[in-house]
């Protein structure tokens, strides 16, 4: 049995899960997710909790039985606290303001880059240099700090560009003077 897949998912105070079928809604002050369950996963809702089970033991099956109760997991822990994604900005002359719903980026190009916040995206700039991609769908603040990401990968000589705050540079040694 899988590790993940047999653990129940507690559902907070504020959280209201609504199955229609296959479909799972999840509902909290945050926001409102749904998911779609496939059909050889089982799923119930009890006591506050919800169980997810599978029907066979096939590879495919058991790697669903995992995935689908993380991705629910997920859904939950969005509504109720959401999730945060640092991004740092390194260069000589590279900064980041907000304004409104648009993040302003000089990263070194002739002009400005601006970023427009997708719905249920927030960014916070804690200091000229940090990004906060804030937001309540786990998959959505993952994909708009990797888009941020694009924009100057990080250049291995003087580390130069944008990264996650948890990324570890590792920079090359640059050229040897001649003999």
């Amino acid at each position: 049995m899988s590790r993940i897949g047999r653990a129940p998912i507690a559902i907070p105070a504020g959280v209201n899960l609504t199955v229609d079928g296959t479909t799972i809604k999840v509902t909290g002050p945050k926001g409102t997710l749904s998911c779609t369950v496939d059909k050889v996963i089982d799923f119930k809702v009890e006591n506050n909790e919800i169980v997810f089970t599978r029907n066979s033991e096939n590879k495919e099956v058991r790697a669903k039985h995992g995935l689908y109760r993380a991705l629910v997991a997920n859904m939950v822990k969005g509504v109720t606290t959401g999730f945060v994604k640092s991004v740092i900005i390194n260069g000589v002359g590279y900064k980041a303001q907000v304004n409104g719903n648009k993040l302003i980026l000089n990263i070194g190009y002739s002009h400005p880059c601006e970023v427009i916040a997708p719905e249920g995206i927030t960014f916070e700039c804690p200091t000229a240099t940090e990004i906060l991609v804030k937001g309540f769908d786990k998959e959505l603040v993952g994909q708009t700090a990797a888009n941020l990401k694009a924009l100057r990968p990080v250049e291995p000589y003087h580390a130069y560009g944008v990264r996650y705050k948890t990324d570890v540079v590792v920079l090359k040694e640059g050229k040897k003077a001649g003999k």
